[in-house]
């Protein structure tokens, strides 16, 4: 029997992972989760027992086949929610991640399979964020940083890499969404901030900011 806590650990290490060919660290999922690094370690050994991680200390964790297989599954439970929550319920997109973490514990695969082909296989969550399929395939969206591209370029918001509902609702404020058009105007040399056109307004973002922003780049 999989606990919830021990659901959202190996959720955590999968995200993790996604965002780096290393071998997750200790302190990372502490992050993640936010929690210390004392009570991740008391995680693990659980994990290590039902042969979901593998794990030497010091060297950083990663799923077995078993443990990447249940946290894929998870995920794209989470994100198939929060599509649900926005597209058909009208929830905003800050609002979205707390409930979804309540609802991907569901265990009813009839119902996730439903919900999926209710929202017609949609392959990103309402923050760009690729929804794994039942077979466990992974979308790849081939976004770049905003803060990556040049001057002059052209693109749509595919997603954000920062998930916090502070951060969100200031892109709500600039009229910023997945699907917005996006163009650079200037980068400034002195602190990387840049000035971008917004549909047919201009805004002047940090260079925090842009860092979060994934872009498709259009002609």
């Amino acid at each position: 029997m999989i606990t919830l806590s021990e659901e959202n650990y190996i959720k955590a290490i999968l995200t993790l992972s996604l965002k780096s060919l290393e071998k997750v660290s200790t302190n990372s999922i502490a992050s993640e989760i936010g929690t210390t690094a004392a009570s991740v370690s008391d995680m693990l050994k659980k994990l290590l027992e039902k042969k979901l991680i593998n794990y030497e200390k010091y060297k950083g964790v990663s799923l077995t086949n078993k443990g990447r297989v249940l946290a894929t599954t998870i995920i794209r439970k989470h994100r198939l929610w929060e599509t649900f929550l926005v597209d058909c319920l009208n929830f905003d997109w800050s609002e979205v991640h707390i409930v979804a973490e309540q609802l991907e514990h569901i265990q009813s695969e009839k119902l996730i399979d439903k919900l999926d082909k209710f929202l017609e296989y949609p392959e990103f969550d309402p923050h760009g964020e690729p929804i794994p399929t039942k077979e466990g395939i992974i979308p790849n969206s081939n976004a770049i940083p905003l803060n990556k591209l040049n001057t002059f370029t052209k693109g749509l918001v595919m997603g954000v890499t920062l998930d916090e509902k502070k951060f969100l609702h200031y892109l709500t404020k600039l009229n910023i969404s997945i699907g917005t058009k996006i163009t650079i105007e200037e980068k400034i040399d002195f602190d990387n901030s840049l000035n971008i056109k917004i549909n047919d307004s201009f805004h002047h973002v940090s260079s925090n900011v842009a860092k979060h922003l994934l872009i498709k780049i259009i002609k």
